[in-house]
Order: structure tokens, then sequence, then C-alpha cells
């Protein structure tokens, strides 16, 4: 595979590898080391990729389990939480102070999931994969998927009851 195949081929879903990363390293700076390692491991296996049934979810699925293993490594304890900052230039301040405030919520209940919920999560609702395609990348059964993003669902629908009833928490 020539570099512009590789490129017409990985580029579309270049941006869901680093939010995943994202969702799982938390730090920017990691995602984005992670995200050019795997894109790096893609091209050294650009011959044999045309078997792959589904580019994109061989890639995903590198993602996720070089993101656990970096997680898992002696490395982990290095890692900075270190948020991105989310702008809007038509908002106001105080619109954006809010927004910003409630994607930091929101990037903090997700943080708390269990990582299997947390990526099932990430894949079904920020991702927009379909549950077969979740069910392939992460090994899962169908039944054990939609009981993992339920429970998901459930644990951040109740933190952001909490927090807009009794305020920050």
């Amino acid at each position: 595979m020539k570099q512009t195949e590789f490129l017409n081929v990985v580029m579309p879903f270049k941006d869901k590898l680093y939010r995943m990363a994202k969702r799982l390293l938390v730090s920017r700076e990691e995602a984005e080391d992670a995200t050019q390692e795997i894109l790096l491991k893609l091209w050294s296996k650009n011959e044999s990729m045309g078997e792959y049934k589904n580019v994109e979810a061989f890639a995903m699925t590198m993602t996720k389990n070089f993101c656990l293993d970096r997680l898992k490594s002696k490395q982990a304890g290095n890692l900075k939480l270190v948020h991105s900052n989310y702008t809007d230039e038509n908002a106001s301040l105080q619109r954006q102070l809010e927004a910003e405030d409630s994607v930091s919520w929101m990037e903090r209940i997700m943080e708390d999931l269990p990582e299997q919920q947390k990526m099932v999560l990430q894949l079904r609702d920020v991702e927009q994969y379909e549950f077969e395609e979740i069910c392939e990348l992460l090994d899962m059964k169908p039944t054990a998927v939609r009981v993992a993003l339920s429970r998901a669902r459930k644990t951040v629908r109740e933190e952001l009851i909490k927090k807009h009833s009794y305020g920050i928490g």
C-alpha cells in the first residue's frame, strides 16, 4: 500500500483514535502520543492492511489495547491530568465558563466509571459506533455491551442530577 492509499484509509478515523486515547489516558499530550504511536504501528503493517476486513475497527482495538497497556505500565504514575480548553469565540464569558464547567464535569464523571463502561459509553455515545462494532472492538457479547452502556448512562445521569440538585460536590 502506497502512502497516499494509506492516508486515504487512515485519515478519516484518525480523530476517533485520538478521542478514544484521550478518554482513556485523560492527558491531551498522552493521547496525542498514543495516536501517533498507533499510526506508526499501522504504517508498519501497511503491506498487510488489505487483509483486514475493517481497518478502522482494527485501529480502534489497537488504540484501546495500547492505552490500557500504557495505564498499567510504570509510566502510568507519571501521566499528567491535563484537560483541553474548550472555547467558543461567539459565546459570552458566562456561557463559556458554564460550558467548560459542564464539559469538565462530564469528563470527571466518565473518568470515574469502570474501564469497560467508559469505553462502551465513549464508543456508542461519543463516537456513534453501532452495537455490533462495539461488540467486535471490545470482544464483548451484545448483552454485556448493552448492560455496560445502561449502567454507565445511569451513573452519569445520577451524578448530573446530584450536581444540579445540590450544587458543586
